[in-house]
């Protein structure tokens, strides 16, 4: 018995989960190794016996595809689609049943003509909506590359057909013909070609004696990116986007080296450098690329999903060089700072990364749909109910009548007329006359409903963004009343909620704090001159780089450049009246006066930003402006404000540094000795220079890095200075910017020399080198003199934490998923209001210490009355790891302050709300075990809010999918890149912002928007409104049928369960399409719970949604219920007026159609009038939608009943004699229908006098007080936090508390306060370590091509120098402080222009 249960079980799971996607979708499976050829013919063994390419050697084409449909798949899988819906199913069975003679009622072809127009109209809609992804599509694969061409040139390798978008799967696939190399290519006329720039003069040669031949010379075709092949050479400009996963063969660059923007990719905004392949480097022009003699091949692994893992090898001449991920460009990113690379494409299409962790094209359906099923089902279980009474009361009746002889029983005693034959046609007969308790018309209605929402969202114009023209599109019409019932958004970072671009805010030296300028208005909206040539600037891809090989006379040199212009990335200059001032009077400061030390550290603080990076300069040959070209756009701010304020870095040659400073009229020159490079674990920066100076030689360490880590290096004293610098950093952190501390040490050249030997035997270790280098420089970072902090602001969209503090206040959840590190997720979460000044930091992350044990020890310390740890079984008093003993100094407990509970009402000692941070190696290990998976899921529950940091693609997928289907709960993701179209696509609801990082996540999602701010409104109006609109429409479409069906019932007493109508049936046929259709679609279409203003102002009515209050099984059922007992009055009262005594003059009695139309005519009023009590806001389209019905039933009554014989034969002709004179008719209306809705009107009447909610108590206000502004009512209300901070986040709005109006004392809005400042603590479980945030963060790749390549030039350096004499001993007068100048008394330099 239990095995059959299972087995029921498990069937009954495969059909509710079943999915129409794994029909139609391709499982190509998981791909197999490759070898791509170039200038060379495949092997034999790729071939068959008949010499076609076997399967497994065929590629597929670059094309990729995120629509649904095809013209061969649309009709079959948009009906499997439909017929998820139960009501579907039923709604076919009848239509066909109706075929039959025995059950006909009508003409067959009319029975079939409403439920073909609920397919066609739904088919229509998803086939608009797929029409639009493939023209998204187009767009993409019709973008254009350069691909090489000429020259004979062949691409050996197989790729598989294209797909034709809209025919796709009509022409057969055929495998493509062999092509060997020696064949040579066919010659096609083609004036879209490029040639090399060497071969400009040829090419003018060339034209100017003709075209014959043109195509024959190699040169770069443009070609789209859907047919760019397997095998194929492309060339890559500055700027342009990667088209497929290339393997770089050169670039323009010295050493080969690239750079590689990523953010489309993995979310991080540093740039990443890329190096070509060693044994490809020669290959920098077509005519090398066609060569015979260059033959080659690339052996690859399997495609896979991993973002940070590839391994190929190249084998050429007998030789094989390795492969990784430094020397591939992935398709996703984009080409920066690089005038152009060449490379081999290797993956295409389907099996590029970036595709391969993106799904399919999901079938959503919104939540209210998926409820509607159980409905439908109850439905039909009381439509089956009731059939079978009349079959088996039909068959028992003629079976006791005709014995008794019953005149119409006459012959009842054949085998296909008998009462067990009758009983069972009268049971099928009853599914005709009741299947109007699931109504038809509900879904076109829904349907229609829907669209019109989407219209509604699309006009708003306060969801327009202007400057781009771009409206909020709803690209999936069905998920409208899912926006009002979200509980967890996911949100990306880069793009979505910042702009990834950087404002050097605020800085901290030697104690005083310089905060800028106030910012202009035009930074927000960036407009004029000086925009469009920063723009026209970043993608010019002609500068001349201080990196870039030879030199071209004609480009001016970054030494003699006057103008400085604005950095890519960056908003806006560094401009302080104040510090200007500082400036010029340090520039005059006599050596020992009371200006000197703030000269040194002005000096110092500027000089260290401008020296300790890795940017490079470039100079516009069209205005002769320097730009600087960083991986970063934070250390771009860095350098650029040092420039601003006249510390101008003029480039390097080779290992010189150049700078241009106040203090001297000539550029100053650096020796570059060593670079300490930025890590994680380091957490920061240093170099180590010489200045090159005949007065001054000494030797300086320049370091910037987060605050603990500077401070713990500091030299004794100076507590004053470091005290108001921990102040000053605190203030930026809660200002939500991100930090930086800046330091120096003054070297002597005996200690650097001692040091410098240490330093080489560690980096020539064969073991532990690493580890060993580190600890080397970790001796030289000490004994550091503090110099300030700079804040910089990461530029928030316009309207963020605004956003996300209404968010929040409405209840919605908030997880960040980035691929950004740790510190900038941090740093973003403080900015944004994700993270709250008093939150408290939890951060689990990969390591060495299990995350098992970092999630436990953080529920025990944490969360220890939560009972996780005992839901799960997890004993915890066993042994603790090494790491929490050797954290035991460091007891990670919280601090009772008193302060009241912000995240839940059972935890009241808790000092604050909790923010987990959770990086993707902690992910990697915790989603793979169900368990962890499980504690990782209770764990964040817990908390406000939580980030992923370092996650790629997939992971974003599989934790919306972990609380999706863990909490069962609506959820939301939004992005603006290809990264998040996993993310977006496995959320219920998928938000695309069309944003600079492509139309890849517009392209897959159900919503477009232009700014994260519009969020709000989609949510708190429009999906509120759609959700209750449609929830509240839906239950009373339930209502009007069961009235109807309900009268229907009731008449089968009277009729011997014969199911025959007691309507005349042509207003049984109209009662959904004309009597009572327009009060339901009003109520869809223009009913208000409350206005837009203030639902905007009172982000907590969002309750509402999330408690799923507008549509549940119990509404449906209490309306249900009210609809049966409204029936009852309404079909005994009228039976019994008209059968007590008879309404006419002759005395004779009444026909049925008499009465029956008085009921049609008090049901349809007392529905309508019904419909409208249960709307909120009467406006004149409802009373139109109201009393429309009514009239329209009047006429037809009217002029239905007047149809003579001569014109149609009706059962009706001449009622009108007998209806309207009756005095029955006329009194009965108003009786019934008071007595139908009394019930309904008393309930309301007390809701809103007695128990009244905060829906009736805004109402009550809009209705009293029309002019009430309700956004000053809500801050007139607020209560202030008893302190004040002299910072306060930018528009942050996280300090709203509860309501206190005299106005509104009642309302029951769920608004918590909180009292006293405290500092985020940052829990770092990993570690064990404890500390107080103070927004450390900075970007910029780790271990990276390009670091590489600088360390190696140093240590090649260091290495011919090894013989030389040892430096010079130092003056003893140089041991005092850092004097970067060699004499304070120096003129100032001229001032150097910043282009605006």
């Amino acid at each position: 018995m239990a095995r059959h249960r299972s087995r029921v079980a498990a069937l009954y799971n495969k059909v509710v989960n079943f999915n129409v996607e794994s029909l139609f979708a391709r499982h190509p499976g998981p791909g197999t190794p490759r070898t791509v050829f170039f200038n060379q013919n495949l092997p034999e063994s790729y071939f068959d016996p008949k010499g076609k390419p076997k399967k497994e050697h065929v590629y597929p084409t670059n094309q990729v595809i995120s629509s649904k449909y095809t013209i061969i798949t649309f009709l079959p899988r948009n009906l499997l689609e439909q017929f998820r819906r139960i009501a579907n199913i039923f709604f076919a069975f009848i239509a066909i049943l109706q075929f039959f003679p025995e059950f006909s009622t009508i003409s067959p072809g009319l029975v079939v003509i409403p439920i073909l127009i609920v397919l066609s109209i739904t088919a229509i809609k998803d086939g608009y909506e797929d029409v639009k992804r493939h023209q998204s599509d187009r767009h993409v694969n019709h973008s254009q590359a350069r691909v090489l061409s000429g020259g004979d040139w062949v691409n050996p390798n197989m790729n598989g057909r294209k797909s034709r978008t809209f025919v796709r799967g009509i022409i057969p696939r055929q495998r493509p013909k062999r092509k060997d190399v020696e064949a040579g290519a066919t010659i096609e006329q083609d004036p879209d070609i490029e040639y090399d720039h060497k071969d400009s003069m040829e090419e003018g040669e060339h034209h100017m004696f003709g075209h014959a031949g043109e195509n024959d010379r190699p040169h770069w075709h443009k070609t789209k990116w859907e047919d760019i092949r397997v095998g194929d050479f492309v060339k890559i400009m500055d700027n342009e986007p990667i088209p497929a996963d290339v393997l770089i063969c050169a670039t323009s660059e010295e050493d080969n080296v690239g750079f590689v923007e990523t953010k489309n990719l993995d979310g991080e905004t540093n740039l990443k450098s890329r190096n070509a392949c060693p044994a490809l480097t020669d290959l920098h022009t077509a005519a090398d690329c066609v060569s015979k003699l260059n033959t080659f091949s690339v052996e690859c692994d399997r495609p896979d999903t991993n973002m940070y893992r590839f391994n190929a090898t190249v084998t050429r001449n007998g030789e094989k060089s390795p492969v990784d991920v430094q020397t591939v460009l992935l398709r996703g990113t984009v080409l920066r700072n690089t005038d152009w690379v060449i490379g081999v494409v290797l993956f295409t299409g389907v099996d590029t990364k970036i595709v391969l962790n993106s799904g399919g094209t999901p079938s959503k359906r919104s939540r209210v749909e998926r409820q509607i099923n159980p409905q439908v089902l109850a439905n039909l279980a009381i439509l089956a109910i009731m059939a079978v009474v009349c079959g088996i009361a039909d068959s028992k009746i003629e079976a006791t009548q005709y014995p008794e002889g019953a005149p119409w029983l006459y012959g009842d005693d054949i085998s296909s007329d008998n009462p067990r034959i009758n009983g069972l046609i009268t049971w099928a007969f009853a599914l005709i006359t009741f299947q109007n308790i699931v109504p038809i018309s509900l879904y076109i209605s829904i349907e229609f409903v829907k669209t019109c929402q989407a219209l509604f969202i699309y006009f708003d114009y306060d969801i327009f963004y202007a400057k781009k023209n771009q409206p909020t599109i709803a690209r999936s019409y069905n998920l409208s009343d899912d926006l009002g019932q979200i509980e967890y958004i996911f949100s990306d970072k880069t793009g979505t909620l910042t702009q990834n671009s950087m404002v050097f805010r605020e800085c901290s030296i030697a104690g005083t704090v310089y905060q800028g300028d106030p910012e202009d208005e035009d930074i927000k909206k960036p407009t004029g001159k000086s925009t469009e040539i920063v723009r026209e600037a970043s993608n010019d891809s002609s500068y001349a780089s201080t990196s870039t090989r030879g030199d071209d006379p004609a480009v001016p040199s970054a030494a003699d450049a006057t103008v400085v212009k604005l950095s890519n990335g960056v908003l806006k200059h560094f401009r302080d009246e104040r510090l200007s001032q500082d400036l010029a009077r340090a520039v005059e400061a006599e050596p020992d006066s009371e200006n000197a030390a703030q000269a040194r550290s002005l000096n110092g603080f500027f000089s260290v930003l401008a020296l300790c990076h890795t940017v490079l300069t470039a100079v516009d040959p069209a205005t002769g402006a320097i730009e600087y070209k960083a991986q970063s756009p934070d250390e771009a701010a860095l350098v650029q404000a040092a420039a601003d304020v006249g510390f101008i870095f003029r480039g390097r040659e080779r290992e010189i540094l150049l700078l241009q400073t106040p203090f001297s009229r000539e550029i100053e020159r650096y020796e570059l000795l060593n670079i300490l490079e930025f890590t994680s674990a380091r957490k920061r920066m240093s170099i180590i220079i010489k200045k090159l100076d005949e007065q001054d030689e000494r030797l300086f360490l320049l370091t910037k890095g987060a605050d603990n880590v500077i401070f713990e290096r500091l030299k004794a004293g100076g507590d004053d200075l470091k005290r108001a610098t921990e102040g000053h950093l605190e203030d930026f952190a809660n200002a939500g910017l991100r930090t930086l501390t800046l330091a120096y040490k003054v070297i002597q050249d005996d200690e650097y020399e001692a040091w410098s030997e240490r330093y080489h035997e560690a980096s020539t270790a064969l073991d532990d080198r690493e580890d060993r280098i580190e600890a080397v420089c970790d001796e030289m970072e000490r004994e550091l003199r503090l110099l300030g902090a700079t804040a910089i602001e990461d530029r928030l969209q316009d309207g963020v934490p605004e956003t996300i503090a209404d968010l929040k206040l409405a209840g919605i959840k908030i997880w960040v998923a980035t691929g950004d590190k740790l510190e900038t997720a941090i740093a973003i979460g403080r900015s944004t209001n994700l993270i709250a000044e008093e939150s408290n930091i939890i951060v689990i992350r990969g390591g060495d210490r299990p995350v098992q044990q970092q999630m436990i020890q953080a529920v025990e310390e944490f969360f220890p009355d939560s009972g996780i740890l005992d839901e799960h079984g997890l004993v915890t008093s066993a042994s603790k790891s090494p790491s929490t003993e050797s954290a035991s100094a460091f007891p990670m407990r919280r601090l009772s302050t008193g302060v009241r509970d912000i995240v839940g009402d059972d935890n009241g000692d808790r000092p604050g709300g909790f923010v987990l941070v959770i990086d993707g190696a902690a992910l990697d290990y915790a989603l793979a075990d169900d368990d962890d998976k499980a504690l990782l899921l209770r764990l964040a529950t817990q908390c406000e809010g939580v980030i992923c940091c370092r996650v790629s693609p997939l992971q974003k997928a599989l934790v919306v999918k972990m609380v999706k289907d863990g909490l069962g709960v609506m959820t939301l993701a939004i992005g603006d890149g290809a990264n998040d179209v996993s993310m977006i696509q496995a959320a219920d609801v998928g938000i695309g912002i069309s944003g600079e990082e492509g139309l890849q996540a517009v392209n897959s999602s159900d919503y477009a928007i232009a700014q994260f701010r519009f969020l709000k409104k989609l949510l708190l109006v429009h999906g509120h409104w759609s959700y209750a609109r449609n929830g509240i429409m839906i239950v009373n479409f339930f209502y009007k049928n069961i009235v109807c069906i309900g009268v229907l019932w009731w008449f089968q007493i009277y009729c011997g369960w014969s199911s025959s109508y007691v309507f005349e049936y042509t207003y049984l046929l109209f009662w959904n399409s004309f009597w009572t259709i327009a009060p339901v679609l009003g109520i869809g279409l223009f009913d208000r719970i409350v206005d837009a203003d203030v639902l905007m102002a009172f982000p907590e009515l969002y309750r509402y949604g999330r408690e799923r209050t507008w549509f549940s099984m119990r509404l449906f059922l209490i309306y249900m219920l009210d609809g049966v007992i409204q029936s009852v009055p309404l079909y005994f009262i009228i039976t019994y007026t008209y059968f007590t005594t008879t309404t006419r003059s002759d005395g004779y009695s009444i026909a049925l159609y008499e009465y029956s139309t008085t009921m049609v005519f008090a049901t349809v009023v007392a529905v309508s009038l019904f419909n409208g009590l249960n709307t909120n806001v009467w406006t004149a389209w409802v009373f139109f939608a109201v009393f429309i019905g009514i009239i329209i039933l009047w006429l037809f009554t009217v002029v239905y009943n007047a149809i003579s014989p001569g014109w149609i034969v009706t059962n009706v002709y001449g009622n009108n004699h007998y209806l309207f004179t009756s005095a029955y008719f006329w009194l009965s209306q108003p009786l019934l229908i008071a007595i139908a809705l009394l019930p309904r009107y008393l309930y309301r009447a007390w809701q809103l006098g007695y128990a009244p909610g905060d829906l009736e108590i805004l109402r009550y206000i809009r209705k009293t007080q029309p002019d009430l502004d309700m956004t000053t009512l809500r801050s007139e209300s607020m209560r202030s936090k008893p302190y004040a901070s002299s910072r306060r986040r930018p528009s942050s709005h996280a300090s709203r508390t509860s309501i206190a109006c005299s106005s509104v004392d009642n309302l029951s809005l769920d608004l918590r306060r909180t009292q006293d400042p405290r500092c985020a603590s940052r829990t770092d479980m990993s570690t064990g370590i404890r500390s107080v945030h103070r927004g450390f963060d900075f970007a910029t790749e780790e271990g990276g091509v390009a670091m590489k390549r600088m360390q190696t030039n140093l240590s090649e350096r260091r290495q011919s120098s090894r013989n030389l004499p040892s430096l010079r001993p130092s003056s003893p007068t140089r041991k005092r402080s850092l004097r970067l100048f060699s004499s304070l008394r120096r003129k100032k330099s001229p001032t150097f222009k910043k282009d605006d």
